[in-house]
């Protein structure tokens, strides 16, 4: 099956094709940016460098969206989302860890309410 084409950058003035929505240098300033000025600081502090390491390891050993290979499908794992959010409570041990794809992350952020704090309908 062909591959979607890729597509500008969206970063004002910026050509670089990108199958992604900005290329890789846009999209570590948009990241910094919102980590530094609308992500709340204390979330900041939960997502560290010791996050870091137990992310990495996590998707080495757990490389498929759990959601996808649920539904038959084998997709790359490119977020490890917190079953039960820091926010309450959760912690960063194994049993509280799922490896998805950007597409479910996203929905199960969305959905338990802690992307945009409140919550939202996901439809498929």
């Amino acid at each position: 099956m062909p591959k979607k084409p890729k597509s500008p950058c969206r970063f004002g003035g910026c050509s670089e094709l990108t199958n992604e929505r900005y290329c890789d240098q846009h999209r570590k300033a948009i990241n910094n940016y919102y980590n530094k000025y609308q992500r709340d600081p204390e979330t900041n502090k939960r997502y560290n460098s010791i996050w870091r390491k137990i992310r990495k390891e996590f998707i080495k050993s757990n490389p498929l969206c759990k959601i996808c290979k649920q539904d038959g499908k084998l997709t790359p794992a490119q977020e490890v989302h917190h079953v039960i959010p820091l926010s309450e409570n959760g912690t960063h041990d194994i049993s509280n860890l799922q490896s998805l794809c950007k597409y479910h992350h996203s929905s199960e952020s969305t959905r338990s309410g802690e992307r945009w704090n409140k919550k939202a309908k996901v439809f498929k």
